[in-house]
């Protein structure tokens, strides 16, 4: 059986980076750290998304998210893992 990672980008782009992605980025690192998910999960950082106007921008194997803080990132992983336990196992 072929393993599949949950994959997380997070938009580097100046605006979305601006608007909160740098602190989303310091949590979600921290998250995956704490739950010990560093080497099941995916995660990097991309160039502008050309969504500014939407940001800041995530994308959890490949839906987008818009608007994303670092308060509802933790609720949006956590209800995401918990639909994918591979992940978490």
């Amino acid at each position: 059986m072929v393993e599949t990672k949950m994959q997380i980008v997070i938009c580097l782009g100046s605006s979305c980076f601006s608007r909160g992605n740098r602190d989303t980025l310091e949590v979600v690192k921290k998250y995956l750290s704490t739950h010990k998910l560093e080497e099941k999960v995916i995660f990097k950082g991309q160039l502008c998304s050309q969504s500014c106007n939407k940001g800041p921008i995530v994308w959890i194997d490949g839906v987008k998210y818009e608007t994303i803080t670092q308060s509802n990132i933790i609720p949006l992983l956590d209800q995401l893992l918990n639909m994918h336990p591979e992940t978490i196992c």
